[in-house]
């Protein structure tokens, strides 16, 4: 058998790689067919990684059954991180009032060793989250505000981090101005752009420059505030303050600035109003954003936001002004409810158009992420809390080693694939990652992470196992690309891969059916049950470290 490592890469398909125009399909139902394709396309953009039962189940429904489900989420919030954690001996504060095994959101220690250790542990919670996420948006979207309201936890202890977490999740799928207002208020934002320091005597325009510039309105032609306009709004956020024993924030009417404040034309020369009393802070916060949510451009950047999380980064004159203003007025109309947004343009024919399929490159939460699910890795009970933290830690590092640092974007604008012309997530891809992804996908099939003595690692010949006909060398590797590719190999690059990989050099299929039914019937011959798991093992490896894997 050829070794895997001298195969020559396979280059992807010119449509993938050349400077071609966004599709110019619009908002219409979607109405083609409803194969796995299809299904696969909408779990990869929705959920991390597509798993097989959720292809399975999303299948057995319509489109339209498909998308509402993915845009129901639960009511209750998951359970929250726990201390898994040894408080050293040398903490000033110890927080030995928490048991192992309980949570510690709620206990306002404030010690800087503990609160390390409180911010590590909040990130391997949330990445078991995303592994273990349900069949809805939640998680993704999730991580979409916290990418849009970016905080960096190094600057943020960490009861406030998971409180801004838990709001940013609630309000996955929710109403967006009233997650910018929650945000304004939450003592996470309060501290990350120095809103408890803005005071009538010394207004700080943080927060109210961000407002608008990031979260609200974007640097777009059609945003038109101007620097007065930061101020006014700086003048109108002053008097919040934070109480860090009560993980909360709180108004303080001594330090309001209870004068007029006067905006540009971009805001129709709005006055609002200077109030004095206990609820004037948050009277004046509710008539800012009423202004600023009164212009058309808070909807139009939202929906390119949305759209370059979902769909593609390219918006040209087509996509704008088939899609993008047209979910622009759905929003607006719907007093800015996520929901209906997204439902109409995951249920689009844009959104399955041929171009909108395997454009985008994997985020590495994505790749990492998706690499857990798709493959099926198995984790520990729930009970077993020590162990799963250590896996998931070692993913969280995985990430960050990738350049996504979970709970820590690089600034307050967000990781810049995001937003960043002309590349965008072309920049998750350079000298220094692809080789890293390579490293962490080459690991994860061969010899996996081990913590406390389990292996976190993938089982390909138990995967295999559930594929429609896996004695089959030619639909083995269909099912496995079907799996991981949005963009599928040529037949010939298909062949070549059988032939040097599962049939060993050999030119007959039987080659390879003869091993896989005596791996399946006779498990205890250990030489062929050793040859097959390689097999599968260096199919998996190759096909990884091709370039169509990177594109979801």
């Amino acid at each position: 058998m050829e070794d895997i490592a001298t195969l020559k890469p396979i280059t992807p398909p010119k449509t993938v790689l050349d400077d071609i125009p966004p599709p110019t399909t619009g908002l219409a139902p979607y109405t083609g067919p409803w194969t796995e394709a299809e299904v696969i396309h909408l779990l990869k953009r929705a959920l991390f990684g597509a798993k097989r039962s959720d292809i399975a189940y999303f299948q057995s429904l319509t489109c339209a059954q498909a998308v509402d489900a993915l845009l129901t989420i639960p009511p209750d919030a998951p359970a929250p991180p726990v201390k898994e954690y040894t408080t050293p001996a040398n903490a000033t504060t110890p927080d030995t009032n928490i048991l192992q095994g309980d949570t510690w959101v709620n206990d306002p220690n404030n010690d800087g060793t503990v609160g390390s250790l409180r911010r590590a542990s909040f990130k391997k919670w949330w990445m078991g989250l995303m592994i273990k996420q349900d069949r809805n948006l939640r998680e993704k979207m999730t991580l979409f505000w916290h990418n849009h309201f970016a905080t960096e936890s190094t600057d943020i202890n960490a009861q406030f981090l998971y409180k801004h977490h838990a709001l940013l999740r609630s309000y996955a799928l929710g109403n967006f101005k009233a997650l910018v207002k929650a945000v304004t208020l939450d003592p996470a934002m309060l501290v990350y752009l120095n809103g408890q320091l803005n005071q009538a005597v010394a207004p700080d325009e943080n927060y109210g420059r961000e407002l608008q510039e990031l979260f609200c309105c974007g640097k777009g032609p059609g945003s038109q505030y101007t620097e007065e306009d930061v101020q006014e709004s700086a003048r109108v956020l002053t008097g919040w303050r934070n109480n860090a024993n009560t993980i909360s924030s709180f108004y303080d009417n001594n330090r309001h600035d209870k004068k007029d404040k006067q905006f540009s034309s971009f805001y129709n020369n709005t006055v609002i109003t200077g109030k004095n009393g206990p609820t004037a802070g948050e009277e004046e916060l509710d008539a800012m954003l009423n202004m600023i949510f009164a212009t058309n451009e808070v909807a139009e950047y939202m929906c390119r936001r949305f759209y370059r999380w979902l769909v593609y980064y390219d918006i040209d004159e087509t996509v704008e002004n088939n899609i993008i203003k047209p979910l622009a007025v759905i929003f607006r109309n719907a007093n800015y409810e996520v929901a209906p947004v997204l439902r109409t343009l995951l249920m689009s024919e844009h959104f399955f158009d041929i171009l909108s399929r395997g454009c985008q490159i994997k985020s590495p939460v994505d790749l990492v992420v998706g690499v857990c699910r798709e493959f099926e890795i198995p984790f520990q009970p729930d009970t077993d809390y020590i162990t799963n933290y250590g896996h998931w830690n070692y993913l969280v590092n995985q990430a960050s080693n990738l350049q996504q640092n979970i709970g820590d974007p690089p600034d307050v604008s967000g990781w810049k694939a995001y937003y960043q012309e002309p590349q965008f997530y072309e920049m998750w891809i350079n000298s220094d990652t692809l080789p890293k992804r390579n490293q962490f996908t080459d690991t994860m099939v061969m010899n996996g992470y081990t913590f406390a003595g389990a292996k976190m690692v993938i089982d390909g010949a138990e995967l295999a196992k559930t594929f429609s006909n896996p004695g089959d060398p030619n639909q083995l590797i269909n099912d496995f690309t079907k799996l991981m590719y949005r963009i599928d190999l040529s037949d010939t690059s298909k062949a070549q891969i059988k032939k040097d990989i599962l049939l060993g050099g050999q030119s007959q299929d039987y080659y390879w059916t003869n091993a896989w039914d005596q791996f399946i019937n006779n498990p205890g011959d250990m030489a062929n049950t050793t040859t097959v798991r390689n097999y599968i093992r260096d199919l998996i490896k190759y096909l990884m470290n091709l370039a169509e894997y990177q594109l979801a």
